[in-house]
């Protein structure tokens, strides 16, 4: 027989989680109208960082068996994410400039409210007895693996769209 404890304040740490939550997702709100400048030059580093980052810790701790499976499940739907999350950004040129702009949207928000609870809910099951008996390792592998694939489509899809965007840009100017 197994029996679960309780850890006295226990709620404490789940409230304060909520609360920074609400506080970030409150300030990220209130800058989804403000416009900031689109840099196709720079897309690439966000997820090269994360790809060094995922190199590094599949070379010092490789996934095992069917967990390398898993890893690539997670890319290609991080990547089906990250292209949907892509689309959700808004992407504007200046017309006399062909300057690129950028704004989030409140699906970008509520997209990253969904990852923020899909993760709570995942860490909750490996602290709770449960039967389907998850190393924290392979998951670690499989969150990291999820998230280069959606920095990577995410970005992809932006720069294809800016440069779809840019193009009909000149275009119509000459």
């Amino acid at each position: 027989m197994h029996v679960q404890t309780v850890q006295p304040g226990g709620w404490v740490q789940y409230a304060i989680t909520a609360a920074v939550i609400a506080v970030v997702l409150a300030l990220r709100w209130r800058r989804l109208s403000r416009v900031t400048p689109l840099r196709l030059e720079r897309l690439w580093v966000l997820p090269a960082v994360y790809g060094a980052v995922a190199i590094a810790l599949f070379a010092t701790h490789p996934p095992v068996g069917l967990a390398w499976l898993f890893c690539a499940i997670a890319a290609a739907l991080g990547a089906a994410l990250g292209w949907q999350r892509g689309k959700t950004m808004r992407i504007t040129v200046d017309p006399e400039t062909h300057a690129l702009n950028q704004s989030g949207s409140p699906a970008a928000i509520l997209f990253i409210v969904l990852l923020i609870v899909v993760r709570m809910g995942a860490r909750a099951m490996m602290t709770t007895s449960n039967g389907l008996h998850l190393d924290a390792l392979a998951v670690t592998d499989m969150l990291v693996a999820l998230a280069v694939g959606l920095f990577a489509a995410q970005r992809i899809e932006m720069y294809l769209r800016a440069t779809r965007l840019l193009e009909v840009a000149r275009t119509a100017r000459a």
